[in-house]
C-alpha cells in the first residue's frame, strides 16, 4: 500500500516567503500547468494584459503553480516579466500528491494569505484566452457572486463528456443549470476559497483529479452564488472521444458518482433545477469544426459488449441490454443511436452500482466507458445535420430527460427498483 504524505500547507518555503513580504493582493490568478512550455508564456503574457486593461490600479499576483513539470514549463514561465509596478509573479512547484488539485490548492492557501479580493483560474494550455477573459471571471466577483463557471462556445463535438453526463448529472442532482461543470476555468470568492480549503480533500483523488466537478458541486451544495461568463471558443488540444477519453470519463464520473455518496441528502431534495446568471456576450468566436472517428467509436462498443456483455447485463435493465445487443449487431454506423431515456438508465443505474459496490466500483466504472463511446457515436448520427443552434437545443432536451427521469435514480437508491 502506498503511504500518502498529507501536507498541511502545498506551499514550499520560498513561496511563503514572498507572500509575506508582498503582504496582500486584491487579485490573484492562479495557472496550474503540468508540460506547458509551448503554451504557459501566451497564458501569461494575456493575463498581465487583462490585468493592466481592466485593473491597472490594483495590486496582482500571477501564480504558476507546476506539477514537476519534465519539460521547460517553469523556466519559459519565469521569462515573462510583467515589467508592472502592480503585478508581481511566483514560479513554483507546489507540495502534495500530483495533480491539478494540489496546484490549485497552492493558489487558494495565496489567496486566502494576502487577503484577495478575487481569484481567477486559468488552464496553462490555453490558446484562446484574451484579455476580456480575466475581466469575465473577475467582475461578477467583484459584484457578489462567489463562482464563476465557464460558458464556452464549443463545437457540437467537443466537450462529450459534458454533454453526455456531467451537465445533465449536475443539472438533475443538484438542481443548477451550470452548462460547463468541468470547465478548467473559473473565477471565485474569498469565501469560497477559505470553504474549499476547509475540506478534508487535499490528500485524496479530489488533488490529483476530479477537481472542477468538485469546485462545482462543494459551491452548488455550499449555498455559495453562482454564475456563468461567456467567454467565446476555447482552443486547446482537443481530443478526439474516440481516442483518449477513457481516463478523463473515469475521473470525472467517479468523482461525481463519489460525491453522489457525500452529498445524498442534498441532492435527493432536489425536484428541479433553474437557470443560472449568464454574464456577457460571445466574442464573436466560432468554433472550429473537426472530424470524429465514429467507426472507432463503433468498435470499441462492440468490443465492449464481447468483453463486458456480461457485466453490463447484471447492471442495465434487460429492456436495454436487448437494444444494445440490437444495435451491436448493426453494420450501417448510420443507424447506430442509443436512445436517450435508455442512456439515462443506463448512467443512474450504473451510479447506483457503483455506489453498491464500494471495493469494486472503479472496476465497475471502467465498463461503462465503451458504452459512452456508444452514445457519443449515437450523437454523431442526432446532430449530423444540426447547426450549432440547434445541437444546443438537443443537448438541452437531453438534460431535461435526465431531470424528468430522476424518479427513477432516486428509486434505485433506495433499493424500490432492482
Amino acid at each position: 500500500m502506498t503511504k500518502v504524505t498529507r501536507f498541511s500547507t502545498a506551499l514550499r518555503p520560498h513561496v511563503t516567503a514572498k507572500i509575506e513580504q508582498l503582504g496582500y493582493a486584491d487579485i490573484v490568478i492562479g495557472i496550474p500547468a503540468y508540460g506547458s512550455a509551448d503554451s504557459i508564456a501566451h497564458v501569461i503574457k494575456t493575463v498581465v494584459k487583462g490585468i493592466e486593461q481592466y485593473y491597472p490600479e490594483m495590486k496582482a499576483l500571477i501564480m504558476v503553480s507546476d506539477g514537476g513539470s519534465t519539460d521547460d514549463t517553469r523556466d519559459v514561465a519565469r521569462t515573462v516579466d510583467p515589467k508592472s509596478y502592480n503585478i508581481e509573479s511566483i514560479v513554483t512547484i507546489y507540495r502534495g500528491i500530483p495533480g491539478k488539485g494540489s496546484g490549485l490548492r497552492a493558489v487558494f492557501e495565496v489567496a486566502a494569505f494576502l487577503k484577495t479580493q478575487a481569484v481567477a483560474v486559468f488552464d496553462s494550455d490555453l490558446l484562446s484566452i484574451t484579455p476580456e477573459w480575466v475581466r469575465n471571471f473577475l467582475e461578477p466577483v467583484f459584484h457578489g457572486y462567489d463562482y464563476v463557471a465557464p460558458f464556452y462556445n464549443r463545437y457540437k463535438f467537443d466537450g462529450t463528456i459534458t454533454n453526455t453526463i456531467a451537465y445533465n448529472l449536475t443539472r438533475a442532482l443538484y438542481g443548477q443549470r451550470i452548462r460547463q461543470p468541468i470547465g478548467g476555468d473559473f473565477g471565485i470568492s474569498p469565501a469560497l476559497v477559505k470553504h474549499y480549503l476547509d475540506q478534508d480533500v487535499w490528500s485524496t483523488d479530489i488533488a490529483k483529479f476530479g477537481i472542477d466537478i468538485w469546485m462545482t458541486t462543494s459551491a452548488i451544495v455550499g449555498g455559495f452564488r453562482i454564475c456563468q461568463a461567456k467567454l467565446g471558443v476555447k482552443i486547446h488540444d482537443h481530443k478526439d472521444p474516440s481516442s483518449d477519453l477513457g481516463p478523463m470519463l473515469r475521473q470525472v464520473v467517479g468523482t461525481i458518482f463519489q460525491l453522489m455518496d457525500q452529498y445524498k441528502d442534498y441532492w435527493m431534495k432536489v425536484k428541479e433545477s433553474v437557470a443560472i446568471p449568464t454574464i456577457g456576450e460571445f466574442a464573436g468566436q466560432k468554433a472550429e469544426a473537426f472530424e470524429i472517428d465514429q467507426s472507432n467509436l463503433v468498435e470499441y462498443f462492440k468490443v465492449g459488449l464481447n468483453n463486458f456483455g456480461g457485466v453490463w447485463q447484471n447492471i442495465v435493465e434487460e429492456r436495454d441490454f436487448k437494444i444494445i445487443q440490437e444495435i451491436a449487431r448493426i453494420e450501417n454506423n448510420e443507424l447506430f443511436i442509443i436512445p436517450i431515456d435508455s442512456w439515462v438508465r443506463i448512467v443512474y443505474r450504473y451510479a447506483n452500482a457503483f455506489h453498491r459496490t464500494p471495493r469494486q466500483r472503479f472496476k465497475v466504472l471502467d465498463t461503462l466507458t465503451p458504452l459512452y463511446y456508444g452514445r457519443v457515436a449515437s450523437l454523431v448520427n442526432e446532430l449530423q445535420d444540426k447547426t450549432e443552434q440547434e445541437a444546443e437545443a438537443h443537448f438541452e432536451q437531453n438534460a431535461l430527460v435526465f431531470e424528468t427521469m430522476k424518479d427513477y435514480l432516486v428509486e434505485l437508491w433506495e433499493g424500490k427498483e432492482e
